[in-house]
């Protein structure tokens, strides 16, 4: 398995996905701000594996603070936790693990105790991410057909976790069971990430994928070669509304119209029970040069006006289940507590 982020005792390891697939390239923070940079900038990405990266930024800053002053480093750690919180304002997953690594200093005396317990606790945050990976594609696979052309969008696999995957866990644990599975890949405006990042990751693990532009999909529906959509998400609200990668909500009303299972997988964490339906998420909007300028070319005149959200949001009533770790969720969903 491709291990996306690695804690190396006093900095962190990550692949920069912004080069991928032309490069493999390996990036060592050493700091927080770099974490966080990453983040804005889309080397780290995917709503689990931001969490985990973000708790690991947590843990730099620790080490990273000089002296023994606790007051002192609680102003700077809380400091810290700011920066890496105002990196993406849609995936939960983010502000979970700061809320469990603002947590892991509470009681704490000393700055030495500190860095002990945010750096146990953003490892803790790691292995139960690769944990919920594994159960999730358990859980998931069960839902796929003996032989089955699968839809999927955007890229949930290692690159978004720091396990095996959500979407794309469900995916590749069906084909570890010897099921015979075609899968279809969004290539996801504008950034690529189902081209650039889930063919890539597919073919490495020697799933049968295709391509398609986005717009394909419900097309191909039509000629009934998709048995099933699975995407992942990046919030859950309460009531099952799903903020996932812009272009999922129409991915579910063509699933809906052609009668295909539309499934959603998701750790557990990624549900917001504060959030009371998907009207209430807040939506990232990039910048415009994305769109106009995708990847240094420009593909659109200068001064056009641009729209770019990066995520819209599924209806519940969409959805036909929500995979998570816990287990499969199906309508009506009612995620008011996270003991459910």
């Amino acid at each position: 398995m491709l291990k996306t982020i690695e804690w190396l005792g006093n900095r962190v390891r990550f692949i920069d996905q912004a080069k991928l697939p032309l490069e493999e390239s390996w990036i060592h923070a050493d700091n927080h701000e770099v974490i966080a940079s990453a983040i804005r900038g889309l080397k780290i990405r995917g709503a689990p594996l931001i969490g985990v990266a973000a708790a690991y930024g947590a843990a730099l800053a620790a080490l990273n603070f000089p002296g023994k002053d606790f007051k002192a480093f609680q102003l700077y750690y809380s400091s810290a936790l700011k920066i890496l919180g105002s990196t993406r304002p849609t995936a939960v997953n983010l502000f979970w693990a700061l809320g469990r690594m603002e947590k892991a200093i509470e009681g704490v005396q000393s700055v030495e105790d500190a860095r002990k317990s945010v750096i146990k606790e953003a490892m803790d945050i790691h292995r139960q991410d690769q944990e919920m990976c594994r159960l999730i594609g358990e859980n998931g696979a069960r839902l796929v057909p003996q032989s089955a052309g699968i839809l999927t969008h955007c890229n949930t696999g290692a690159l978004a976790t720091g396990g095996e995957g959500t979407a794309q866990s469900v995916i590749t644990t069906a084909h570890s069971q010897g099921k015979h599975l075609k899968v279809f890949a969004d290539e996801t405006r504008p950034l690529l990430q189902g081209a650039r990042l889930t063919v890539w990751e597919l073919i490495n693990a020697g799933i049968d994928v295709t391509l398609i532009t986005d717009s394909t999909a419900a097309f191909l529906m039509k000629q009934k070669k998709i048995d099933l959509v699975v995407v992942g998400a990046d919030r859950i609200a309460a009531n099952g509304d799903v903020a996932n990668k812009i272009g999922t909500y129409s991915l579910a009303l063509a699933a809906n119209y052609h009668n295909v299972p539309f499934y959603v997988a998701a750790p557990f964490t990624t549900i917001d029970p504060e959030t009371a339906s998907g009207d209430r998420i807040p939506i990232e909007e990039r910048n415009a040069s994305e769109v106009t300028e995708g990847f240094g070319k420009r593909t659109a005149p200068a001064g056009t006006k641009v729209y770019s959200p990066a995520f819209d949001v599924t209806a519940a009533s969409l959805i036909r289940a929500i995979i998570t770790d816990r287990g499969v969720y199906r309508p009506p969903f009612d995620f008011r507590s996270r003991k459910t």
